[in-house]
């Protein structure tokens, strides 16, 4: 048997095929059981699946209520601005407020429908430029597609929350690539970003850690500071300086989860000036200190 190594030879066709990568990363995927979610003004630089399994549950965004029931799943953009609350127990005044804890099999879910709420979500990345859509809510109708694999993952969440096995890792995989199916329209837009912009944000991903200033951004794709600014917030729509921060913020959320980083470190590595200059941005941007996102408290 010959093996080919001729690259030409992958595809026997003359005709070029276009295929656009998405580069999902996985963060989290829980199923919990919530006697309070009460989470005022949370923005966070991921995307987030929400299902819950009985009604209570609502999402506010810009003035708008969603009232949460199980035949919608409701995706969140990142840096979506939005708060969360269990409408079936009193609010408190001020300050985020969550209770809860993971499902198991040994829970009779019928003893807490009433009071507590049943909730299932996702927590992702898909790179760029597909993590700089425009913020909002989107909701989704849950066919019997849906229903099957909320069936088998909230299941096998009762079952294993943390090292998962191959299939579900596959199975919840095209579980979220078949809802973003139905977001398709407002990913797309993010693949018809001005090259030059493209350009940029793909610099500031690699250049990430340092202090970038206009000038020297636009002198990449050769354009005055000005111009280059104004095509930036056309295309983003949002500032230059905006994204950049956000961007600095999100990379700052992946060190907090994935590392053991200080918040002196990781000031320092995302070009920050000192903690201080950081914990303003980062609570600027997700209403959270750095010290309770690291802790994970803000959960």
């Amino acid at each position: 048997m010959n093996l080919i190594k001729d690259i030409n030879l992958i595809d026997p066709s003359v005709n070029n095929q276009n295929f656009i990568d998405l580069k999902l990363k996985l963060l989290c995927c829980r199923y919990w059981l919530l006697e309070l979610w009460e989470c005022p003004d949370m923005v966070f630089p991921f995307w987030r699946i929400y299902w819950n399994k009985n009604e209570g549950g609502e999402i506010i965004h810009l003035d708008k209520l969603y009232k949460m029931t199980p035949d919608t799943l409701y995706i969140i953009p990142p840096f979506t601005s939005f708060s969360s609350r269990f409408s079936k127990k009193p609010l408190y005044t001020k300050g985020m407020n969550v209770k809860g804890r993971y499902l198991t099999k040994d829970v009779n879910e019928n003893d807490f429908m009433d009071q507590s709420l049943f909730h299932f979500f996702i927590h992702f990345n898909l790179g760029i430029p597909f993590d700089n859509v425009y913020p909002g809510i989107l909701k989704i109708k849950v066919t019997n597609y849906f229903s099957e694999r909320l069936e088998y993952l909230t299941n096998r969440l009762q079952i294993e929350n943390k090292d998962f096995k191959l299939t579900f890792n596959l199975k919840l995989q095209a579980f979220i690539k078949e809802i973003l199916t139905n977001v398709a329209p407002e990913l797309w837009k993010a693949t018809n970003i001005d090259s030059r912009v493209l350009t940029i944000i793909r610099f500031i991903e690699v250049n990430i850690h340092k202090k970038l200033s206009n000038t020297e951004i636009a002198s990449k794709i050769n354009m005055a500071p000005n111009s280059f600014a104004r095509l930036f917030k056309e295309e983003m729509n949002i500032t230059l300086h905006n994204f950049i921060q956000n961007r600095k913020i999100s990379k700052a959320c992946d060190f907090f989860e994935l590392t053991n980083k200080t918040i002196e470190e990781v000031a320092f590595e995302l070009g920050f000036s000192d903690r201080y200059h950081f914990s303003r941005v980062f609570k600027t941007i997700t209403g959270q200190t750095p010290a309770i996102y690291k802790s994970k408290r803000y959960i």
